[in-house]
């Protein structure tokens, strides 16, 4: 049913269209017009976020509204894409990543809405969702007023993995802004006078648990900013840490653990350190007996798909939704390798994904 070539051009479409996080205007211009032209009622809100509205069909057009969300920006190096085929994978050129991170959802729910539309396919009413900056904090989702939807349940498209994949539970994540205190001074001749802030930071990071903590728990340190010149001992250090796990609990053992190594170091120093920690985002568990769970899982064993009900260590605009009382399930779309050069998708794969959210929506 799904058609590989017409799924394959829109998508060679719309990562030909720049759209780096801030910068979706153009992307969204194009979404709006190809959403129109199905029937849907287009509105932006005031982040920048495309809200559209398709009514239901058949014996389905009275059910509660389902809602639909992908991301419309990239992140990497992700201008001037050029999209290249080979043996039905799509990749760029390998001067760029690929953008199949998110428009291989947003291609998808454009076909599936279109067969929908053209075929008189069952269906219940949809509100579509497509957000701006995911990429750097889920920026759009959170942005979104939730009381402005009828949906109880939502899909993301917004996953890589064999298609059947059924993201269920996902993590809470803080971030941790840090400004280590020192004393500046002449390196050369009179360094006992300061007090240098990055080998407070660096023995802090040394004593701090990081990279993967358990199945469940991550953390990490990823910048660090610091120092004017090498005849100057440096009298600030800047830090920006995160720390992600699927327990709450051991979420804040984690950062409590990063902060005790930090406040330890400056101590042993006679510092000082600035701490400013705050919730990213809350994390989800979706039980298999959830209804979207149990629908999404029905209509991969009717494609004959293994339905796989997974965690994930990452952050979707899923967790927002369900922190919001919208149970969402994110699916994959066959994503590979994203945020790199090496990013793939196989056409294949989009178009099963295409085939199991149009099982989804119809069965």
């Amino acid at each position: 049913m799904i058609n590989h070539n017409h799924l394959t051009n829109t998508f060679l479409e719309l990562v030909r269209i720049d759209s780096p996080s801030g910068q979706e205007k153009a992307i969204r211009g194009d979404l709006s017009a190809r959403l129109e032209a199905l029937g849907l009622t287009v509105l932006h809100d005031p982040a920048g976020n495309l809200i559209a509205h398709m009514n239901g069909a058949g014996e389905k057009s009275s059910d509660t509204p389902l809602l639909l969300c992908c991301h419309m920006d990239t992140v990497g190096q992700d201008t001037n894409i050029r999209p290249v085929i080979k043996d039905g994978i799509i990749s760029s050129d390998g001067s760029t990543i690929l953008g199949s991170d998110d428009k291989s959802g947003i291609a998808i729910i454009l076909k599936v809405l279109e067969i929908m539309a053209q075929e008189g396919l069952p269906h219940p009413p949809l509100e579509v969702v497509l957000t701006v900056g995911e990429e750097v904090g889920l920026v759009g989702a959170k942005a979104l007023d939730l009381d402005q939807f009828q949906a109880q349940e939502g899909i993301v498209l917004d996953m890589g993995g064999p298609i059947g994949s059924i993201v269920v539970n996902a993590p809470y994540q803080d971030k941790l802004t840090v400004t280590v205190r020192g004393r500046a001074a002449h390196a050369g001749s009179e360094p006992e006078k300061g007090i240098n802030a990055i080998l407070v930071a660096s023995e802090a990071i040394t004593a701090m648990p990081l990279g993967r903590i358990d199945e469940e728990s991550t953390a990490n340190v990823g910048v660090i900013r610091g120092g004017v010149a090498t005849n100057i001992v440096p009298d600030k250090v800047e830090l920006e840490c995160e720390a992600r796990s699927r327990d709450e609990a051991k979420l804040i053992a984690q950062m409590q653990a990063m902060k005790t190594a930090l406040e330890e170091a400056a101590a042993r120093h006679k510092t000082t350190v600035d701490l400013v920690q705050e919730r990213s985002y809350d994390g989800f568990t979706l039980p298999a007996e959830t209804p979207i769970v149990k629908r999404a899982a029905a209509a991969a064993e009717a494609l004959g798909l293994e339905p796989r009900l997974i965690p994930t260590g990452g952050g979707s605009d899923a967790n927002i939704l369900n922190a919001g009382g919208i149970a969402t399930i994110n699916i994959s779309t066959g994503m590979t390798n994203v945020h790199t050069v090496n990013e793939h998708i196989a056409i294949a794969d989009m178009a099963q994904s295409a085939e199991f959210l149009l099982q989804i929506l119809t069965r």
